[in-house]
C-alpha cells in the first residue's frame, strides 16, 4: 500500500533500524520506544489488523515474534519482554504490528498500557465469557466449558 508507512519500511523506501528480517516479516526498532530495545514486527503484505491476517501466515508470522521475544532479553539484559498488538485502537499506524518491549522487575511499566477493572460479581464474569464464546461458537469455534 504506497501510502502505508510500515510497507515503506518492507518495501526499503523508508528508513528504519532494522533488526531483521525474515520471509514472514521485518523487525525494527520503534521510533518512540517505551524502553530502549523496543522493537515492532510487520508482515510483509499489507494487513490493517489481526483478524486481516491470511491464516496461512499465522503461524510463519507468531514464530517471528516468538524468535524476537526469545532474543531481546537475550541481547539486552533484559529478564524478559512485554508482547502487545492493538486492533484500530491506539494503532497508530494501520498496519498490522507486534511491539516486543523488554522489560526489567522494577522498570515502572505497571499500569503503563491500561487502567484494570474487576467484574462485579462472578456471574458478571460468567456472562461475558459466555457472551464471547457464544460469539465464537457462531463463527465455528467450539468454545470452553
Amino acid at each position: 500500500m504506497a501510502a502505508c508507512l510500515f510497507c515503506g519500511i518492507v518495501a526499503g523506501d523508508v528508513p528504519a533500524f532494522r533488526v531483521v528480517e525474515r520471509p514472514s516479516g521485518v523487525a525494527f526498532l520503534d521510533i518512540r520506544p517505551v524502553f530502549k530495545g523496543h522493537v515492532l514486527i510487520v508482515p510483509r503484505p499489507h494487513v490493517p489488523q489481526l483478524i486481516d491476517l491470511d491464516p496461512d501466515l499465522l503461524p510463519g508470522f507468531f514464530a517471528f515474534v516468538q524468535e524476537v521475544a526469545a532474543a531481546v532479553p537475550a541481547a539486552l539484559g533484559a529478564q524478559g519482554t512485554f508482547v502487545a498488538m492493538n486492533n484500530v485502537v491506539s494503532q497508530s499506524v494501520p498496519h498490522l504490528h507486534a511491539h516486543v518491549v523488554p522489560r526489567t522487575k522494577g522498570d515502572g511499566l505497571r499500569g503503563f498500557f491500561w487502567p484494570r477493572t474487576k467484574y462485579a460479581s462472578d456471574d458478571e464474569a460468567a456472562e461475558y465469557a459466555g457472551r464471547i464464546g457464544k460469539e465464537l461458537g457462531a463463527a465455528g469455534v467450539t468454545p470452553a466449558g
